[in-house]
């Protein structure tokens, strides 16, 4: 394992300039993304930076950040490249927070809330005019009040255009009709509010069974198959969704979003609603 690249002097002195002096934690540092934690005094932040393939990844996220409702940034470049300071988001993932409902002692309720809580939060961003495109179990915060999202380097909007390095997603969440589009070779790759949801549900899936929706070796794809022959599988309807319910309440509203046309998918409101009813 290498060593963590430096954080950037300039972010350092700008999280100060918001919090006062500072402790450095180191999160992660994969595929030219840096991220720690910064505690200060009176506020904690988070800072990204971004250098060689993550650079322009990275300043994408940031300029989304300062478009968001609801979000706040502080944005700059360093000699290696790029670099933004936000508030921390304190609470557990999705994928965390239905941790004991894997291990078959959580909190229903909890776990219901939580849910209808990030399906509005994606609904919000659907609401003022932006698709993520890369919802997954990890990028979804669930602080004290509501969930916020996280990683939103491809999210677009009509007056953001979509990037063309994006390549859908991760695999395993993509809709069909989205694993089409990339496939066909289709650039720039536009996300959808119907494959958004479709990704939620596919989300919330994981979170509770513990595995991806689609059962792989149902249809004999093995894991050395590629991500273009499993989108390409994906997109022909070829993979059925897996059999295991260890909540087949809560899994029944997820089930219907996976099986159903783009066309006919709920909104995310309405996801959060139905999931609160039950």
């Amino acid at each position: 394992m290498g060593e963590f690249t430096p954080c950037p002097d300039e972010a350092v002195n700008a999280a100060k300039a918001i919090c006062g002096p500072i402790t450095l934690s180191e999160i992660t540092d994969r595929r030219g993304s840096a991220v720690w934690k910064a505690t200060g005094t009176v506020a904690t932040l988070a800072i990204k930076a971004g250098y060689g393939e993550g650079e322009e990844i990275t300043a994408r996220e940031g300029a989304v950040l300062d478009q968001l409702p609801g979000y706040t940034v502080t944005v700059g470049r360093y000699a290696s490249g790029v670099w933004y300071v936000t508030p921390w988001l304190t609470g557990p993932s999705t994928w965390d927070l239905f941790k004991p409902i894997r291990h078959g002692d959580g909190d229903h309720a909890r776990a219901l809330a939580g849910s209808a809580d990030l399906c509005r939060a994606v609904a919000e961003l659907h609401a003022a005019g932006w698709v993520h495109g890369d919802l997954q179990p990890a990028h979804g915060i669930h602080t004290d009040h509501d969930a916020k999202l996280l990683d939103l380097s491809w999210a677009w909007s009509p007056m953001f255009p979509p990037s063309p390095l994006f390549q859908g997603g991760i695999t395993h969440l993509v809709a069909p009709e989205l694993a089409a589009a990339v496939e066909s070779g289709e650039r720039p790759v536009r996300t959808t509010i119907e494959s958004d949801v479709y990704a939620l549900a596919g989300t919330l899936w994981t979170c509770i069974t513990g595995r991806w929706p689609l059962d792989y070796d149902a249809a004999g794809i093995g894991p050395d198959v590629g991500p273009s022959a499993r989108r390409a599988a994906i997109a022909a309807g070829a993979i059925p969704l897996h059999s295991a319910e260890p909540w087949p309440t809560a899994q029944a509203p997820l089930r219907a979003v996976l099986r159903a046309r783009a066309q006919d998918r709920p909104r995310a409101a309405e996801l959060a609603v139905a999931l609160e009813e039950l």
